[in-house]
């Protein structure tokens, strides 16, 4: 009797017909996803182009600080960090769609090193003593500092004490995040970077522009950045940032806890601290920074 084969090459062996139909499954599922905008890239490109949103910073004509102000908080820089701004640490599950888009609290900060004003680097003074809008902020006088309305939720800029549960990530020290409810706890001050002139300036209006200290109320620990700390967040590698004061031999605060509160050229030409150096800060300091950021 000759040899009569049953099968050919091309018979499907196996589970085929199950492997067959979760492939399907798979491609429908991804389909809906992206119908819906529910792919992680997706999400990572929504955060982007609602975060990164240009914004308007406040023009101040007398050259101080008021309450309602929007402002940058820049550290300029020192041995082992570039210049930076304090931003937004969101990622994709920081983002809520309902009711509308927007940051959810609780959510972390960095100091990002992309100089620009946009809703990621944007804060309000806000008052806290019920000092009205538009009045001058002066030394020691407490405020808060919230981000804007819209996606990002107006959050208030917030730190509490040192604790096992809360901490900042990296370093473990005093954490500073973003919290939608307002409270003593996101209650700040500004002093005069120079301990020699702190008492003389105390109760004057705050000048913009300028290196000033931001200290904590409730801890009195002096906001900072941390060079040798860096964060990998959506937006790339950025700084720490916590409530840490520094002190150097002189028991004078260091260049980490040094900050500009940044406003607007009144002429409309970009950001004073790039544009007029020299009423803002040290000249050497300020070519640590590249005014093309």
């Amino acid at each position: 009797m000759a040899h009569v084969r049953t099968y050919g090459a091309n018979v499907k062996i196996g589970n085929w017909n199950e492997d067959l139909r979760l492939r399907e499954d798979e491609r429908k599922a991804y389909q809906e996803k992206k119908e819906r905008g529910e792919l992680a890239a997706q999400k990572v490109d929504f955060l982007k182009e609602n975060i990164l949103t240009p914004v308007n910073l406040s023009v101040t004509l007398d050259g101080n600080l008021h309450f309602g102000d929007i402002v940058m908080l820049v550290n300029i820089g020192g041995e082992n960090r570039q210049c930076s701004a304090v931003s937004i640490n969101a990622d994709i599950n920081s983002v809520t769609k309902n009711p509308s888009p927007g940051i959810q609290p609780p959510c972390g900060i960095s100091a990002g090193q992309g100089i620009q004003a946009c809703t990621r680097t944007a804060f309000v003074i806000t008052s806290v003593d019920g000092s009205p809008e538009g009045s001058t902020l002066c030394f020691e006088q407490s405020f808060a500092l919230k981000t804007t309305s819209g996606f990002a939720r107006g959050l208030y800029l917030t730190s509490d004490l040192l604790n096992f549960q809360k901490c900042a990530k990296k370093s473990h020290l005093q954490e500073v995040m973003l919290d939608g409810c307002s409270s003593f706890l996101s209650w700040w001050k500004i002093v005069h970077f120079d301990p020699q002139e702190r008492l003389e300036n105390e109760g004057q209006p705050v000048p913009a522009n300028t290196k000033v200290l931001i200290i904590h109320c409730k801890t009195n620990q002096a906001l900072a950045t941390l060079g040798d700390q860096v964060l990998w967040t959506t937006f790339g590698k950025e700084y720490e940032v916590t409530a840490r004061t520094f002190f150097d031999s002189h028991k004078a605060e260091q260049d980490s806890n040094h900050w500009i509160l940044c406003t607007s050229d009144p002429v409309g030409n970009g950001l004073v601290l790039f544009n007029h150096p020299k009423s803002t800060a040290n000249k050497n300091e300020i070519t640590q920074a590249d005014p093309e950021t």
